[in-house]
């Protein structure tokens, strides 16, 4: 009997189901300074290849409006930012980690989406055209964990976090897709 073809890697889709593995993404995380969407004042972005995190990159971005309201949040205030490029001057350089990925994930999927997409729309850019991986939805499915917010989910599985800094949410999301990977194909 001749010997079988070695399996394809199975591949994350989007979608109801349990994650299954790509090579490829970026966790994406923003901070935002109001409750409008294009007001990002800090990103965060970890590129995955391989299942091993190799590109970090965080940058402090200047919003469209003044104000920051959520400063007791994150700590970002007016004159962290005023001096940093807006998220228009800053996108040629951040679009790049983007190129040649699958998918982006983020914790709370829908807020990182919305914040992308708006940012992107006040910056007359298209946003990258990948789905989005729910690392909260796929705690949920994959170790049953309620409450699922990020620090919960950090806290059940060992992983470190400075809650509503961009660079730490954004690497602890790379870190739960890969743990949920490895806790999928044991």
């Amino acid at each position: 009997m001749p010997p079988r073809a070695p399996k394809p890697p199975p591949q994350f889709v989007a979608g109801p189901n349990p994650p299954r593995p790509r090579n490829t993404f970026v966790a994406v995380d923003f901070e935002t300074a109001d409750r409008g969407a294009d007001s990002a004042c800090a990103v965060g972005l970890v590129r995955v290849e391989n299942w091993q995190i190799v590109h970090r990159e965080v940058r402090l971005l200047r919003p469209p409006r003044r104000w920051i309201q959520f400063s007791f949040l994150h700590g970002i205030t007016w004159d962290h930012v005023k001096d940093q490029p807006t998220f228009a001057e800053a996108w040629p350089e951040l679009s790049r980690v983007f190129e040649g990925t699958d998918s982006l994930a983020a914790h709370n999927a829908g807020f990182d989406r919305s914040v992308l997409n708006a940012c992107c729309r006040a910056a007359g850019v298209e946003p990258p055209d990948l789905p989005f991986q729910c690392t909260m939805r796929i705690a949920r499915r994959v170790w049953g964990i309620y409450p699922t917010k990020l620090p919960n989910v950090c806290a059940h599985l060992g992983l470190p976090l400075r809650h509503h800094d961009a660079g730490s949410d954004a690497e602890a999301c790379a870190r739960i897709m890969i743990e949920a990977f490895r806790c999928l194909t044991r």
